[in-house]
């Protein structure tokens, strides 16, 4: 249970949310337990300070996560001891192997398993650890920084959305060569925990034989989105070859289906085209696989690569694979939701082991909201209640784990105390009543 320790404790239960607010506590006092069972009573300490201090002040930086815990010390001394038990271990590998380990039972054989392949820029950092170069996809140009790898798991009605996985890792550090290594690194340990269910969605940087590879030969169904300089054999009598581009001018039967979106306001219709094609890759000539083509998203067309069945005789065939890559966008917004929501890109710890557990704790915050209260049933009401104190305009969304950050923050800014005074209290061993107290 939970005990109130003081006078100033108990005046926050005057306050209409203050139950609501001492319910969440519990639950981030309950989720932290399971991430940090088997680990020392300062990491336990640690892990629940974090993830409840990054969601009280939806940021990264331990001044303002020091700020959010109010302890009844000075600030400096809170930051210290938080900055100190961060970077001298690294413990993001035990609290990813806990997200997959409860995930897992979240996995059904309909989802999409998708890969985010990610970066964390600092451009103007001078002394973090181990900083490397990479590509910046937003400016289009070369960054330094720190690569990210997510994998999230997201069903084709896109109204549930479970974490996996997400790992922050430096080429520079010495033990991952490149970005290959490490994505099918987390394939094969994503796959040892939730089996061969599912179908693995990845963009343009699945383009890789290496990882084609690592599909075919783990009997992992998948989905990924090839390269416009690709080049593909779609004759198995001929060998002959073409450019990914131009594929869809050598496919005769085609299908056309319209697709309406929503943009400002306004519902914009476009007609999609839609084909197949049986096709190999050059570095595996023996390997037939299907391609199914989409025309009409963009100038040049999509070409999604997959293990699938397809029928071309059978349209819904081929909307299935594009449903699966549409389900992968999906889970980008997952990614996005943690860069955005906790300022993930501003993170200010200097050790290589400290960025490391931060971006495994920020991915457990987006299980939490998602999964751990978002579809507890028993949580209902509360939950219903942070939605309110999110303030939306328009109801809420399919994804909510936008709302349900800002209402965590609404909700926890206002009380006024952290976690110091609010702990798990057990009873003493043999423990009686007196009916004669001395």
């Amino acid at each position: 249970m939970l005990k109130c320790n003081s006078d100033k404790d108990f005046s926050t239960f005057m306050d209409t949310n203050s139950l609501t607010a001492l319910r969440l506590k519990a639950q981030v006092n309950k989720f932290s337990g399971i991430l940090s069972s088997g680990l020392q009573k300062t990491k336990k300490r640690l892990i629940r300070e974090m993830i409840y201090g990054i969601q009280a002040s939806k940021d990264v930086k331990l001044s303002n996560i020091s700020r959010a815990l109010q302890e009844p010390i000075p600030l400096i001394k809170t930051e210290n001891r938080l900055s100190r038990n961060l970077d001298d271990e690294d413990y993001s590998d035990k609290i990813n192997s806990e997200i997959l380990r409860i995930g897992t039972r979240h996995i059904t054989e309909d989802m999409v398993i998708a890969i985010d392949p990610g970066d964390v820029c600092k451009p103007y950092a001078k002394a973090m650890e181990h900083m490397c170069k990479l590509y910046d996809g937003d400016k289009k140009l070369p960054a330094v920084g720190y690569h990210l790898c997510q994998v999230t798991a997201a069903n084709l009605e896109h109204n549930k959305i479970v974490p996996l996985h997400c790992e922050l890792y430096s080429t520079a550090e010495g033990q991952v060569k490149n970005n290959t290594e490490k994505i099918t690194e987390i394939i094969s340990k994503v796959k040892a925990s939730i089996g061969k269910v599912g179908t693995w969605a990845i963009d343009r940087e699945g383009d890789n034989q290496e990882i084609i590879k690592h599909f075919l030969d783990n009997k992992l169904t998948f989905v990924t989105r090839l390269k416009t300089t690709r080049w593909l054999h779609f004759d198995k009598n001929t060998a002959k070859q073409v450019a990914t581009k131009r594929l869809c001018r050598h496919i005769k039967k085609k299908y056309k289906s319209k697709l309406v979106s929503i943009v400002n306001g306004r519902e914009m219709e476009r007609m999609l085209t839609y084909s197949t094609s049986v096709v190999a890759l050059p570095e595996m000539p023996d390997v037939w696989l299907n391609a199914v083509i989409v025309e009409g998203w963009g100038e040049v067309p999509t070409v999604l690569l997959t293990n699938l069945e397809v029928d071309q005789e059978n349209p819904l065939t081929l909307l299935r694979v594009v449903e699966c890559y549409l389900t992968r966008w999906k889970c980008d917004e997952c990614f996005r939701y943690i860069k955005q929501s906790y300022n993930t890109e501003d993170v200010r710890v200097r050790s290589y082991n400290g960025l490391r557990n931060i971006i495994a704790m920020v991915h457990a915050i987006a299980y939490f909201t998602s999964i751990f209260i978002g579809i507890n049933i028993k949580l209902k009401i509360m939950i219903e209640k942070i939605y309110i104190m999110s303030k939306r305009f328009f109801g809420i969304p399919n994804f909510f784990n936008y709302a349900m950050a800002d209402g965590i923050y609404n909700l926890l800014k206002s009380t006024k105390t952290g976690l110091v005074n609010f702990i798990k209290v057990k009873p003493p061993p043999n423990f009686q009543l007196k009916l004669f107290p001395s």
